[in-house]
């Protein structure tokens, strides 16, 4: 079976990863495969990432209150690069008010700080195309 490729990145100006990096270890531990972008990516970058990495998934950490920016503007680009099966899910600070309308955007996975880990695994598990489903 192929593994689920996941990207995990810190978008914007946020420098606390922390977060971010207990995810992709988790995920790793899952038998994920894990490519963490590092802090300070921009949609574009993160996108850029996710298609060189032919990734299945791509994870956004954001604290620092650009969700509503982020989110809609990397779900945009992916669809303009064909990656219309990549799943996109963030974690973070996120106004109950904000959930709906980034889900209308195109974001799959919302979880707030204090989500169990497993619900996330879970998640991606059940929702993430990996190559050999999409080919």
């Amino acid at each position: 079976m192929n593994k689920i490729r996941v990207i995990v990145a810190k978008p914007g100006l946020d420098g606390h990863d922390r977060g971010a990096k207990v995810i992709a270890r988790a995920l790793r531990d899952a038998g994920m495969e894990v490519i963490y972008t590092g802090l300070r990516q921009t949609p574009e970058q993160i996108v850029a990432a996710a298609l060189q990495e032919d990734a299945d998934v791509v994870g956004l950490s954001i604290l620092s209150g650009a969700h509503m920016h982020v989110c809609p503007r990397v779900v945009e680009l992916l669809r303009d690069k064909g990656l219309d099966h990549v799943l996109v899910v963030v974690g973070g600070i996120i106004p109950d008010v904000d959930i709906p309308k980034l889900r209308a955007a195109g974001v799959s996975g919302i979880f707030l700080p204090g989500s169990p880990m497993q619900e996330i695994i879970d998640f991606i598990k059940a929702n993430a195309q990996p190559r050999l489903e999409r080919v």
